[in-house]
């Protein structure tokens, strides 16, 4: 029967590729012609929301049309992040000095 190598090795704990080989007298060799790698990213944030458009960080805020509009995510000192559109407009509308919207410390950028 053709078992995979991590079933067939329970100490091997992650195979680096779909490995498969034959128990009994012969072993089978596999050539891989082609090889089609997937990744999936997300923003290195505490929350997964923006804290003033209430947005996910992985769409788009409310300026924007579509996911990947130059909307890119800003973080304060404070270490909260922000949708680049929506802290700039919290920014410009405070009278005094801005605050973070979420912990009310004096807003700067993370630099």
């Amino acid at each position: 029967s053709v078992q995979p190598l991590s079933r067939a090795h329970p100490n091997l704990k992650k195979p680096l590729l779909p490995i498969f080989f034959c128990l009994g007298e012969r072993k089978m060799k596999v050539k891989l012609l082609q090889w089609h790698a997937v990744a999936s990213w997300t923003w290195d944030a505490q929350d997964e929301t923006c804290g003033i458009c209430r947005m996910a960080f992985d769409g788009c805020c409310p300026d924007c049309k579509l996911p990947g509009d130059d909307c890119p995510l800003i973080w304060g000192a404070c270490n909260h992040a922000f949708h680049l559109h929506c802290i700039l407009k919290w920014v410009n509308s405070q009278t005094t000095q801005a605050h973070c919207p979420m912990c009310r410390r004096e807003w700067q950028f993370k630099g």
